[in-house]
């Protein structure tokens, strides 16, 4: 069996996490007692958005990271209808620098893996220690992204963008195979 390129990987994306400023100071307490869906805190205040599901954390110095979309465009429609429900409150928000900071997605092999035999031969950039997780990390250095490879055949990736995971799955795709348990 050869690793084939017509082999299709789902790739799901289970949160995005970006980040803007509103280019104006927010008095957290307004937004405490005049927003909706919010949790108070003295140092930071957390609003919550049903569509797009979303969950922003907002400083008084303008800066909100959102956190729990599932998409680049669903976050950026999250960040600007909260720039939105600030604006409606009263503060003179205008939407600058917003930017994807991180993406976890998650993708299952269709094959379980020898994770030993996996980190031996990609030692440097691979280590596995079985006492403090049961996964086996992988960093690509290049494209920024970590990918956490369970022996089920399940991985985790993290990176700084949707097309960085996607080619980090790409990436390893050979070299899983190359570790894959034979079925008995």
């Amino acid at each position: 069996m050869e690793p084939s390129n017509d082999v299709a990987l789902d790739i799901i994306i289970t949160n995005v996490v970006s980040v803007f400023r509103t280019r104006c100071h927010l008095n957290l307490r307004t937004i405490g007692l005049e927003g909706t869906n919010v949790i108070y805190k003295p140092e930071k205040v957390l609003m919550k958005l049903r569509k797009p599901r979303i969950t922003a954390s907002i400083w008084s110095s303008g800066k909100i990271i959102c956190t729990g979309a599932t998409s680049e465009e669903e976050a950026k429609l999250g960040a600007r209808r909260l720039a939105r429900c600030l604006q409606k409150i009263g503060f003179k928000v205008r939407f600058t620098d917003f930017k994807v900071v991180n993406v976890l997605a998650v993708c299952s092999m269709p094959f379980q893996i020898r994770l030993i035999e996996f980190t031996k031969s990609n030692r440097p950039i691979a280590s596995y220690e079985p006492e403090l997780h049961p996964a086996a990390s992988y960093r690509i250095k290049t494209l920024r992204s970590t990918i956490q490879v369970f022996s089920t055949g399940n991985i985790t990736v993290t990176g700084p963008n949707v097309q960085n995971v996607a080619s980090a799955v790409e990436q390893i795709y050979p070299l899983l195979f190359e570790s894959r348990k034979t079925p008995a």
